[in-house]
């Protein structure tokens, strides 16, 4: 061996490489070979769940939709006119049924009128128009009349039929107080005065402005020829030249 490895040896050793590579090589090519050869001579040796699982063909593809219906054919009826420069032209042939036409009866025309005014055909809930028709027979509304109403000054002034002169007061003179006092009151319905109270005025001339207005009287406020109460102001005038 020592030999061997150090010097050369002229041909005396003799490697078995060679052979050992074409034993190999036969080996290993029948052994390809068997692995090849064995699934064709016995299928039934192969793994029945793999061969499932890889040989399911794949679902068909869906139906393609339906076509759709074909359109209805249209029948064009050709109408020929029976007038000719504006005037009736005797007919080609004499038809064999003779139909009469019916005329329908118009329907009943509708009154319409202003909600509320039921003497010009209205009704409630109308609009205009209904003005010329005949009378209505839907029961009439009656409006009922507010519970309270205002008035200006001057309106309250119209009605007034019993007026009492305040006293002026002797401090309030002697102060050389002087001055309008303007005062909220309610009239009922009989006239009297309800609800009386100061908005504005000289405080030493309200009290005696107060105690004169209660005392006066004015006519009932008629409202649809209804008497209601209303609503007023009251101008009491203090003059030291008075």
């Amino acid at each position: 061996m020592f030999e061997d490895s150090t010097f050369e040896s002229a041909g005396k050793i003799k490697s078995k490489s060679k052979y050992w590579m074409m034993v190999t090589f036969i080996t290993n090519a029948s052994i390809i070979l068997l692995l090849i050869l064995i699934p064709l001579i016995y299928p039934e040796a192969l793994p029945k769940a793999m061969m499932t699982t890889m040989l399911v063909a794949p679902p068909p593809p869906p139906p393609p939709p339906p076509p759709p219906p074909p359109a209805a054919a249209v029948h064009v009826v050709h109408v020929q006119s029976e007038m000719m420069n504006n005037q009736l032209t005797a007919p080609t042939r004499i038809p064999h049924d003779i139909k009469m036409v019916a005329e329908k009866e118009a329907p009943p025309t509708q009154s319409f009128g202003v909600a509320g005014m039921e003497g010009l055909g209205g009704s409630s809930g109308g609009v205009i128009g209904g003005m010329f028709s005949g009378p209505s027979t839907q029961p009439k509304v009656k409006v009922e009349a507010p519970k309270k109403v205002n008035i200006s000054a001057g309106v309250a002034v119209g009605l007034l039929i019993q007026k009492t002169t305040p006293l002026y007061p002797p401090i309030a003179k002697a102060a050389r107080v002087s001055g309008t006092v303007v005062l909220q009151a309610t009239i009922s319905k009989t006239g009297s005065i309800e609800n009386l109270h100061v908005i504005s005025g000289p405080a030493m001339l309200q009290q005696s402005a107060m105690d004169a207005v209660r005392t006066w009287r004015y006519k009932p406020y008629l409202l649809n020829n209804e008497p209601v109460e209303v609503e007023t102001t009251v101008n009491v005038i203090f003059t030291l030249g008075g």
